[in-house]
């Protein structure tokens, strides 16, 4: 009889979670079978939802719900706090599966190359929201004492960068933010948050539903000028053929022409400034100098030579995600992905590395929203089951699912499984209850490790 097709997914955030999905759908899991190991380095699954989205989003947390559905399934198991080339390296998997899948997703900061942005006071949005929350590989306190304070970036994580910012801890207090952040936004002096775009309302890459709920809080003044409000030709057809960006344009224009309330903190929204250079005294920044820019036409712009400088005491770059370079595999330094072919690994020879495929950012870079992952994963699955099909996967020496759990107890790695996170769960729900919020974050990853049993 033959056996189950075994496949190894390293990184357990949503892209690993829809591949194994898309693995289970598929006629092979019905005939041999599909035997899905998941590793993730961090004890917790889930990913970016849990370590990159901002807590005052339950919505898109609930996204979880439909990933839960994917790991109760029996054909998979969760391998947590095992690090991918730490603890198992490429050679490991290749002897216990037949394909190995990366969806290890992007976490660090897409680098800005302006003057004085390695300034005590200029950080990268990934170190802030992993902070806020509850990664347990950062520092557990945040310096907070500007009270005025830049963002650059305008997509979806300036969003959560500039409203964490501007929200009271107490505003934030319902969510499952751990009492660390809680005290750290407690202490936070910022009064006013500057988010700055090079381009104008058309390009600006806002999900329309999180800009609109900048508006919500009671203690967040949304001010637009009226004069960032331009659109030439292309920005004209961009919001004709984009109906997101139409949307998100008519909320800024709404904003622009409204007069200014009286909440406490202001939140302004500044288009048609590029930031030029962060400017500095005894190694802080006392400000940022920006140039202002102007459409050409195409719905691009061009410097104008006027320059404005800022008077902010803090600076959150929020330019992109960048993936970590994932050893033994080809890399695109430029775009910071792994090249490929519909999934499969492409090395320099233009050959395919055998039996290994790529999902999600690792594969496109950190663009789009989390569901556009899944047709990623679907593309990648179905050249897997092809490359079975027609005999072109490698095979496994030891391909027995209990050989996966042998070498780790050997190598004495403590791994969290997917019973240990529903103990994991249960103990932040638990931490939740007594204060009527859901849950309360666990941080600590030895706290984790216990709590999940591992």
């Amino acid at each position: 009889m033959p056996r189950p097709l075994r496949v190894a997914i390293v990184g357990a955030g949503p892209a690993g979670i829809y591949a194994a999905d898309a693995l289970l759908k598929s006629e092979v899991a019905a005939e041999p079978g599909v035997s899905i190991d998941l590793f993730e380095r961090m004890p917790a699954p889930f990913g970016l939802i849990r370590y990159g989205v901002a807590p005052d989003h339950p919505r898109i947390k609930g996204i979880i719900t439909a990933l839960h559905q994917v790991l109760d399934k029996p054909q998979i198991r969760l391998f947590g706090n095992v690090d991918y080339p730490t603890d198992i390296s490429l050679d490991d998997l290749r002897a216990f599966y037949d394909a190995v899948i990366f969806s290890t997703g992007a976490t660090a900061d897409r680098a800005l190359p302006i003057p004085g942005i390695e300034l005590d006071g200029s950080y990268g949005a990934a170190d802030f929201v992993s902070w806020y929350d509850g990664h347990p590989d950062v520092p557990r306190t945040w310096p907070l004492e500007a009270e005025k304070v830049a963002v650059l970036g305008v997509g979806n994580v300036a969003l959560d960068v500039a409203r964490i910012l501007a929200k009271t801890a107490d505003e934030l207090l319902p969510t499952e933010i751990p009492p660390n952040v809680y005290d750290g936004l407690k202490a936070n002096k910022a009064l006013e948050v500057h988010v700055f775009g090079r381009r104008g309302p058309a390009q600006a890459k806002f999900s329309p539903m999180e800009l609109r709920e900048l508006d919500h809080s009671p203690n967040i003044e949304v001010i637009v000028d009226p004069e960032d409000i331009d659109y030439d030709e292309g920005s004209i057809e961009t919001r004709r053929g984009n109906k997101q960006a139409d949307m998100v344009a008519k909320t800024l224009e709404n904003w622009a022409i409204r007069d200014v309330g009286n909440r406490p903190h202001k939140l302004f929204l500044h288009f048609f400034e590029s930031p030029s250079e962060i400017l500095g005294e005894d190694g802080k920044v006392v400000g940022l100098r920006t140039e202002r820019t102007a459409l050409d036409g195409t719905g691009n712009v061009k410097g104008t030579g006027e320059f404005k400088d800022w008077d902010v005491t803090a600076i959150y770059r929020a330019v992109g995600y960048l993936s970590d370079k994932l050893p033994k595999l080809p890399w695109d330094i430029d775009s910071g992905t792994v090249p490929d072919e519909g999934g499969r690994v492409i090395q320099e020879s233009g050959e395919h590395l055998q039996s290994t495929y790529v999902t999600g950012w690792i594969r496109r870079g950190p663009v789009g929203l989390i569901g556009h992952t899944k047709g990623d994963a679907n593309e990648t699955v179905a050249n897997l089951l092809d490359d079975f099909a027609n005999g072109r996967l490698q095979t496994p020496g030891s391909p027995e699912p209990e050989a996966v759990e042998a070498f780790l107890a050997e190598r004495e790695i403590r791994f969290t499984t997917w019973d240990g996170w529903y103990r994991l769960d249960a103990a932040e729900k638990a931490l939740g209850e007594p204060q009527g919020r859901e849950r309360v974050k666990i941080v600590e990853r030895e706290d984790m490790l216990r709590e999940s049993g591992a």
